[in-house]
């Protein structure tokens, strides 16, 4: 995910439903704060602090 000039990797590990989504589900999203997207299709948000720093957001994404 490219946020202006940083690159930001979701794991599929972490969010299993982007690794079953179509195309057009992951691009389909909505930024909601200067660091907190929505994939409202997929019905997940995500804040690029838990992608920057994982280990500070423990836990797993779960449907």
């Amino acid at each position: 995910m490219l946020v202006e000039d940083r690159e930001y990797f979701v794991p599929f590990e972490d969010y299993p439903e982007f690794k079953k989504a179509s195309v057009e589900q992951i691009l389909t999203f909505q930024q909601i704060s200067p660091n907190q997207f929505h994939w409202p299709q997929l019905d997940i948000d995500i804040e690029l602090e838990a992608l920057d720093e994982p280990e500070r957001f423990p836990l797993v994404f779960r449907k």
